[in-house]
């Protein structure tokens, strides 16, 4: 599809909403812009922008606020994003929204009878961090956008207000976490009929409190989420249900400029997002090691195995020393070319090796960082490439909405360590470096990633996935760069991940029966999966134009393109 068309405003919404799941989700090229996301609706929100005179970070911003309508099983203003910028003057932006903890928060608040209850920071009150979304997409707009918040925001109440036709994919998440939906009042009077039914594919749906929220942040600012009646409502709920969280809390929300992780790979710049993500290290680490092996004389199983021994190793460091450099020391040497060096010849190419524990890079102590969920990638001709992966961590995150404002908050709180050495929902382990404290931000997968070649940006992109973020990402960019493919087929192409522990294979259900069998055969356990994560890219064409691609495994997403003599 060569763009998303405009649709005359007289058709009215509903129509066009009805028609929106028509869009092709393959891939889109164009001149002057580009936005991939999960829905059709975001992405049209983000040509939208562009074609009133915005540019990629309006049209990133748009089309995330619109998934706050639309895709509200995975992200939305009561979560939290990384977003990675490279401005038209080449400046780098990695802007930090992650959720942090309540000022309240202690070290075992998740700990009942000496064990850590995960029922307690995935459901619920406790579950809950400081949103950061909604502040981190203020703040890339007051830094380099073109149109205001009120532009962008208000198109998407216009839709939470109207309506939208809920697609299969959305009704398979409602349905698969109706029974924790159903208990929180609020939520289920939004998301369930009156037998506790989800909602089907077909019904309409509407928002008014959302459309409500979205208004008042269109009329005041994000002060009235931060500052005023939004966050007046959290805490009102909160102290009603056992929750932490203070309207000082909101408050004191702030949006944290981070330092950039930035490595080559092949001859390509590849810029990630430090810690408290664990993405752009680990991309980093994987590709430092890989750097160290030819592709080009590997055959397919001998670059499966590689590939899966350097995860190993990077998910082992993750379990140690990853968390909030604010708090813990994460030694920047995990991304450094010579400790890969070390990492690599740890590698036999023959067998699978079993890695005990973490590594240690040089310096740890003293050369530190500075102290379900889905991807946008937007781009423009005038050299703004943005990457921005936002969440509410698992499905509807904690499942609480709080009341008349049509906000589902995040469970974010689950991705602190509740006891080293027990795993979270995605059965990450974790240690002292990411423990809960006040005021503290969880240790991420979100890896927004941006590939510069001789200073100009080439490619960005992101995932949804868990800890299979870090290694879709990984796989995209060893597909299109080593492999040669072309971004549709290095999206596309089958998947494996590895993350130490459990210490197993997952390969999706279309990888290669012999491949796997070689892996087999190395001493690898293979642990087979329907398929792994939603990932979202544009790149640059041989002809110099922007070509923009939906991962095909999810059905209802979009790529579109803007050009400015082909309106």
């Amino acid at each position: 599809m060569k763009r998303i068309q405009k649709r005359a405003m007289a058709i009215g919404l509903i129509a066009v909403l009805c028609f929106a799941g028509t869009i092709s989700a393959g891939p889109a090229t164009a001149k002057d812009g580009m936005v991939a996301t999960v829905h059709p609706l975001a992405t049209q929100a983000g040509i939208d922008a562009l074609e009133r005179g915005g540019n990629a970070i309006d049209a990133a911003v748009a089309a995330a606020l619109t998934l706050g309508v639309v895709d509200t099983h995975n992200s939305g203003i009561g979560g939290g994003c990384f977003a990675l910028i490279h401005l038209a003057d080449g400046t780098i932006l990695a802007l930090d929204g992650r959720e942090m903890a309540p000022a309240k928060a202690t070290r075992d608040m998740f700990i009942r009878d000496g064990k850590a209850d995960p029922k307690l920071s995935q459901t619920g009150a406790l579950a809950i961090g400081i949103p950061g979304s909604l502040a981190v997409y203020d703040y890339a707009l007051n830094r380099g956008g073109k149109l205001t918040l009120e532009d962008l925001i208000t198109p998407a109440s216009d839709i939470a207000e109207q309506g939208f036709i809920i697609d299969p994919a959305f009704a398979s998440r409602l349905a698969g976490v109706a029974k924790t939906l159903a208990q929180f009042p609020e939520s289920a009077a939004l998301m369930l009929d009156v037998d506790g039914n989800p909602w089907p594919v077909g019904h309409l749906h509407k928002q008014p409190d959302l459309a409500k929220t979205y208004r008042g942040i269109a009329r005041d600012g994000i002060g009235f989420y931060y500052r005023g009646p939004f966050a007046q409502a959290a805490q009102k709920w909160m102290s009603e249900n056992g929750g932490l969280i203070t309207a000082e809390d909101f408050a004191n929300y702030t949006v944290k400029q981070r330092e950039p992780v930035i490595s080559t790979y092949r001859g390509y710049q590849v810029i990630g997002f430090s810690p408290p993500s664990s993405g752009g290290v680990h991309v980093a680490q994987i590709l430092n090691i890989l750097g160290h092996f030819d592709f080009s004389e590997m055959d397919a199983p001998t670059r499966a195995h590689v590939t899966v021994e350097a995860m190993k190793l990077a998910f082992a460091d993750r379990a140690h020393w990853l968390g909030d450099p604010d708090f813990a020391d994460v030694p920047r040497g995990l991304a450094d070319a010579d400790y890969a060096s070390g990492l690599a010849k740890k590698i036999d190419l023959n067998k699978a090796t079993s890695v005990q524990t973490h590594s240690t890079p040089l310096d740890s102590d003293i050369n530190l960082f500075g102290r379900h969920t889905t991807h946008i990638a937007a781009a423009d001709s005038e050299g703004n490439w943005v990457a921005i992966t936002a969440t509410l961590n698992t499905s509807y995150g904690s499942k609480v909405l709080i009341p008349g404002t049509g906000v589902f908050m995040n469970n974010q709180m689950d991705d602190f360590s509740a006891q080293p050495g027990v795993p979270n929902y995605f059965g990450l382990l974790g240690a002292e470096a990411n423990s809960v404290q006040p005021g503290k931000r969880p240790l991420s997968s979100m890896s927004p990633t941006i590939v510069l070649k001789d200073g100009q940006p080439v490619l960005t992109l992101g995932a949804a996935g868990g800890p299979t973020i870090i290694t879709q990402v990984v796989q995209a960019i060893i597909n299109h760069f080593d492999l040669e493919m072309p971004l549709p087929d290095a999206v596309g192409a089958p998947r494996i991940h590895h993350q130490w522990r459990p210490d197993r294979v997952a390969v999706e259900q279309t990888v290669d029966p012999a491949l796997i069998e070689a892996l087999k055969q190395r001493g690898h356990e293979i642990h087979p999966r329907s398929s792994m994560g939603v990932t979202q890219a544009i790149g640059v064409t041989e002809d110099g134009q922007l070509i923009g691609v939906h991962d095909p495994r999810a059905s209802n997403g979009a790529a579109g393109g803007y050009d400015r003599t082909n309106p």
